[in-house]
Parts: C-alpha cells; sequence; structure tokens
C-alpha cells in the first residue's frame, strides 16, 4: 500500500478558499504500528520572518522518504493524544495561513460590549465630537485642517451601530451620558455626510427589529423565571430613547436636512432615503406622532412636492409611503392636506397613469399609495366637495374606460367619494359623465380577459367596490330623477342579465362567509363550554371578521337588490325565480338586510336629533321586502 497516496494532502487552490481534508481511513496494521511509536515532544517552532517552517515530530524509519512533500506535517498534541493520523494532517504552510485566518475572524467579532466599554465609548466619542469643532473653528477655510478629526467622527458613528443588540441596556445609557444631544446637534454640521451619518445612525437604533435577535433566545428563560419579557423592555428603552430625541428637535432637524440635500448627487440621494427611514420608524412606533409632525414641521408640503417631481426613483415611492401613513386616519392632516391644495396634486399626480400602466413593480406601489392617499381624504366631507370641484369624478371615469391596472383603483376612488350625503353631488356627477356604462361594464365582468395582469387587484375585493358604488347611486340619487332612472333601466335591459350578476355575486359572498361563520360559531361553544363572557368586544370582532370575509358584498348586494325590486315588478319577478331554484327566497335577504340595519348608527335618543338616513332607508327595504 502507498502511504504516499493515502497521506499527502492536495496543493492549495489558486483561488485560496481553504478546506480541510481527512485523509483516508489507515488499516489496523498501520494504527498498531505507528501508536507503538511514541513521538517525541514537539517544540515550539522559532521566531523567524514566516517563511521558516516549523520542526514536526519523528516516526520511524519506515515511513517513506518524501512523506509529506508539500513541506513538513504540524500536529498539535491537545488536539489527540492518538498520534500523528489522528491529528491534524497540515502542513506548517497550511497551518499558518489558517491561523492567519482564526485570527482574523477573532479580530472581526472583537468582544462584545458591555457598559463600561460603552461608557469609555461614548467619552472617547465625545473628545472627538470637540475636537472636530474646534478645529472646524480654528481652520473654517482650511479643510485639511480638519479633514482627519471629520475621519475620525465618521468612524466613531459607525460604532453606535451595535448597541441595537441590547436596547434595555444601552439606551438608557446614551440618554444618561448626554450623547442623545450631542447626536441630533450633529444633523446640523457643515458636512451634510456627518449629518447623513447620523441619520443612519438613529434609523438603525429605532428600527421595528431591534433586538429582535436577542428576543427569541431569551424567551423561554424569560418565561420560566418569570420576569418582564425582552420584548417589553425594549421597547421601553426604544421609547424613552425616541422621546429624548423629540426633546432634542429630531423632527425639525431631519426636515431640515431634506432641504439641504442635493438628491443629484448619489450620497444626497441616499441621505433623503434614511430621513424617509427614520420618518417611518417613528411613525411605526409611535402613530400620534402624525400630528406633531405635519402641524410642526414642513414635512407634509415637502412630501406633495416630492411626489409630483416627473422623473422616478425610489425617493419619489418612499415619499407616497410616508405620505399615505400620514392621511391614515386623522382628519387635522386631511385638512391640513386640503389647505395645501393637496388633492389637487394627487390628482395630477394620478392622471399620468390614465394612458399608461406604471414602469415596474416598484411604480405599481407608488401609484397605489397616491390611491390610498386619496381615499383616506376622501373620508372628510369637505374633501369629498374639493374632490368633485377638482374634477376627481371626471377623472376616474376616464380611468376605469380604459383596460390599466389604474382602473380598478379608480373604482375603490369613486367608492369613498360617493359614500353618504355628502356624496350626493358626485354621484349626479358621476351619471351625468356617463360613468354607468364603465361601471357597468366592470360589474358584468367584462373586459377583462382571459389572463389578469400582474399586480391585478382581486377580483373578489373589485366586486366589492362596485356593489358600493351602486348602493350609494341608490342611496343617493333623487326618485323619478333622469339619473336614477338611467340607473333602474341598466338592470332592465338586456332581459334582466344585470339582476341574474347581482345574484351571483351574492352568492358568492355568502359562500365565502359561510367557512367563517363556522369558525366563529365554534370558537363561541368553546367559549360557552368555558362558560367564559362574551362580551361586546367579542360580538364586535366576529362581525368585523365577518364584514371582511364577505359580509360587506353580502349585505351591499341585498341592498342593491332590495332597491331593484322595489322600483321594477318585472325584475322583482325574475329575482323571486332565481332565488327560488338556489332554495333561497327574500326572507334570506330580509334577514341580512335586519343586521345590517342593527349595525348601521343608533337610533336617536331624543326627538331633536336627526335619524341616521341610511338607517331609515334600510327599514322601509326591510318592511317591503318582508311583505312580498
Amino acid at each position: 500500500m502507498d502511504i504516499d497516496k493515502m497521506f499527502k494532502l492536495p496543493a492549495l487552490p489558486a483561488s485560496g478558499n481553504l478546506k480541510r481534508k481527512m485523509p483516508d481511513a489507515p488499516t489496523q496494521e498501520m494504527l498498531k504500528k505507528y501508536r507503538a511509536a511514541e513521538p517525541e515532544p514537539e517544540m515550539p517552532p522559532p521566531q523567524t520572518n514566516g517563511k521558516g517552517k516549523a520542526r514536526a515530530a519523528t516516526v520511524e524509519e519506515d515511513d517513506e522518504e518524501g512523506y509529506a512533500r508539500g513541506g513538513e506535517e504540524v500536529y498539535e498534541g491537545d488536539e489527540d493524544d492518538e498520534g500523528r493520523f489522528f491529528g491534524g494532517g497540515l502542513n506548517n504552510e497550511q497551518q499558518q495561513i489558517l491561523d492567519i485566518f482564526d485570527a482574523a475572524g477573532d479580530e472581526e467579532d472583537g468582544p462584545t460590549l458591555d457598559l463600561p466599554g460603552l461608557r469609555r465609548q461614548l467619552a472617547k466619542f465625545e473628545r472627538i465630537v470637540r475636537k472636530n469643532a474646534e478645529q472646524r473653528g480654528k481652520f473654517p477655510d482650511d479643510p485639511s485642517k480638519f479633514i482627519e478629526s471629520e475621519s475620525d467622527l465618521d468612524g466613531a458613528l459607525k460604532q453606535f451601530l451595535p448597541l441595537t443588540q441590547n436596547p434595555p441596556l444601552f439606551y438608557p445609557e446614551l440618554i444618561k451620558s448626554g450623547v442623545v444631544a450631542l447626536l441630533t446637534n450633529l444633523l446640523s454640521h457643515e458636512n451634510t455626510d456627518i449629518a447623513i451619518d447620523v441619520v443612519e445612525v438613529l434609523r438603525e437604533l429605532t428600527d421595528e427589529d431591534v433586538g429582535a435577535e436577542v428576543d427569541d433566545l431569551e424567551e423561554e428563560e424569560q418565561e420560566a423565571e418569570g420576569s418582564e419579557s425582552k420584548a417589553y423592555k425594549t421597547r421601553m428603552a426604544m421609547g424613552e430613547f425616541i422621546d429624548e430625541l423629540l426633546n432634542n428637535s429630531i423632527l425639525d432637524l431631519l426636515v431640515s436636512n431634506l432641504s439641504r440635500l442635493d438628491e443629484s448627487e448619489d450620497t444626497d440621494s441616499q441621505g433623503v432615503f434614511q430621513i424617509l427611514g427614520a420618518f417611518e420608524n417613528l411613525l411605526s412606533f409611535m402613530p400620534p406622532l402624525a400630528e406633531q409632525i405635519v402641524t410642526q414641521t414642513s414635512l407634509l408640503p415637502w412630501l406633495l412636492k416630492r411626489v409630483q417631481k416627473k422623473e422616478y426613483d425610489s425617493n419619489k415611492q418612499y415619499a407616497s409611503e410616508i405620505l399615505a401613513i400620514l392621511l391614515q386616519d386623522n382628519r387635522e392632516i386631511i385638512m391640513r392636506l386640503g389647505e395645501l391644495q393637496g388633492l389637487d396634486s394627487l390628482l395630477q399626480v394620478l392622471s399620468q397613469y390614465r394612458k399608461k400602466d406604471p414602469g415596474d413593480s416598484e411604480e405599481v406601489e407608488f401609484m397605489e399609495n397616491i390611491f390610498d392617499c386619496l381615499c383616506s381624504a376622501l373620508s372628510q366631507p369637505e374633501m369629498k366637495h374639493a374632490f368633485l370641484e377638482a374634477e376627481g369624478v371626471e377623472l376616474m371615469v376616464l380611468m376605469m374606460k380604459e383596460k390599466l391596472l389604474s382602473k380598478t383603483r379608480a373604482i375603490k376612488v369613486l367608492n369613498y367619494a360617493l359614500q353618504t350625503e355628502d356624496g350626493a353631488a358626485s354621484c349626479e356627477k358621476f351619471v351625468e359623465v356617463l360613468g354607468l356604462k364603465s361601471l357597468f361594464s366592470a360589474f358584468m365582468g367584462k373586459g377583462e380577459g382571459k389572463k389578469k395582469k400582474l399586480n391585478a387587484t382581486s377580483s373578489f375585493e373589485d366586486e366589492e367596490h362596485v356593489l358600493g358604488i351602486l348602493a350609494s347611486l341608490f342611496t343617493n340619487l333623487g326618485s323619478d330623477t333622469p339619473e336614477r332612472i338611467r340607473l333602474i333601466a341598466k338592470f332592465v335591459e338586456s332581459n334582466y342579465e344585470k339582476v341574474e350578476r347581482l345574484l351571483e355575486m351574492r352568492e358568492a359572498a355568502e359562500g365565502k362567509l359561510r367557512a367563517v361563520n363556522k369558525e366563529i360559531a365554534m370558537e363561541r361553544r368553546v367559549m360557552e363550554a368555558n362558560k367564559e363572557e362574551i362580551t361586546d368586544v367579542e360580538e364586535s370582532e366576529w362581525y368585523l371578521r365577518r364584514m371582511d370575509a364577505g359580509l360587506s358584498s353580502l349585505q351591499n348586494a341585498d341592498y342593491v337588490l332590495s332597491w331593484v325590486c322595489m322600483e321594477d315588478d318585472g325584475a322583482m319577478t325574475h329575482a323571486r325565480v332565481l332565488l327560488a331554484r338556489k332554495d333561497k327566497s327574500f326572507k334570506d335577504v330580509v334577514d341580512v338586510l335586519t343586521e345590517f340595519k342593527n349595525n348601521v348608527g343608533d337610533e336617536p335618543e331624543d326627538e331633536e336629533e336627526e335619524p341616521n338616513v341610511q338607517r331609515m332607508i334600510l327599514e322601509q327595504l326591510i318592511a317591503f321586502m318582508d311583505n312580498l
């Protein structure tokens, strides 16, 4: 047997990608032979310039000459007591290379940061900041005098990033030391690169995933000890840190940097992205900050201006995202948007998608964010009127006529715009600009094609918005008006095909809802079996789940069906026949409308209070359908 072939190591690959390769297993005879030989104690290799070789342990002279041609072998006694063939199997050169890599890895990992280490780091950071300020003050016109301290400052800022590993331990020390004030002051630094570095640090320190890596590791321990969860402590530390940032005018300082950065420069453009990320973190952790941001800073006008820029880029998309977050369920911010003519701005931005689709998926998100902003704004009565005056209805109807991604989003916006009494004028305008044709095309599912577009909305969601528009039209269009007559005619034409389609939608919504009803019924039985109290909270949660699962569509379908039956006897007869084929009757419609009525507004407590209009309509529809 050729020992050379068995134990000779292959040459190192040119790529330097080192990997230990174990030799083939020796035979029993060979093991006995080499165990019998006691190796001489190894001596540490002499200190050389790195090119010398350590002397390996010797073996019996039976070894063939040139055994380790790649160099003499190194065997570490502490790894194995059984002899050379159970050692590392590496020659000196290979061992040295591995040692270099190991040492580099150790340096990279570095010591774990603790509180004393952090305090030293913070003290050093303060000295660096002070030195840089002094040198800039002494030599304002000679960058060579302060460039070194600026480089030190840049490096010192990067050292704050590991603090996210343990916020409960490190964040209080940041506050106590006064470093938070230093960081926020650096946002006004003459060198915008330093300001951008600070923004990056603050964005990382306020990220919602901060401390997540240690939360999972310690969760079991904390449960066993009954101690406060790490997630709770992290959130508390984050809250205190953000409070301190707010006390140091973080909002104004972030916005001021938006205006002084030049996005034509890559570094500054990335800085704007980081600032928007910092705002997203703050809003995610503390949603009520939205009103403070809008009332105390100029962020809202900046965002409106930014989304109107013709060129599309990531910052434009991010600006639309922050704008959508700010406008969620906040009347004060929406009214401020109106003061800035923001509704006109949003419509102008969306007008570009009347004739073309977005270029990529990121731009699709941008478009959807702007549509969402519009929907949020239309939750306020004043904005519904502004939408009508800005010819928003006309623009949405034009979009509905095109087979583009904006079509279904336009239907969603109209659903919001036409709701309630404040949308009555828009309902009339919708019929006037021939919106019914496009609406019923979508209602019948025409123009969709066999293959849906990428990023298209779901059919069920689209149908829900179409039904919502129809419900608003029946509610708001005056009796015997030309607009209402045209609406009723749509359901009568083509041998009542629209009535058939309406009942198909009803059946689909009912089927979708059935599964959730079973789940809720099971949950109710379990709570009753455990003698748990079922409160209004549970009832409300269950109702909302059912609304999301199809109840909303079912209610609107039956609401529209009842109006059609009341307005036209032929439609009523046709609907009765179709329902009977599915073992259904108008009694099922009445049950749905009754639940609808019970969850719409409240009955007036005194005679002076105006009754809810929709509730009154539902009562009349229920009475009519119940007598059929």
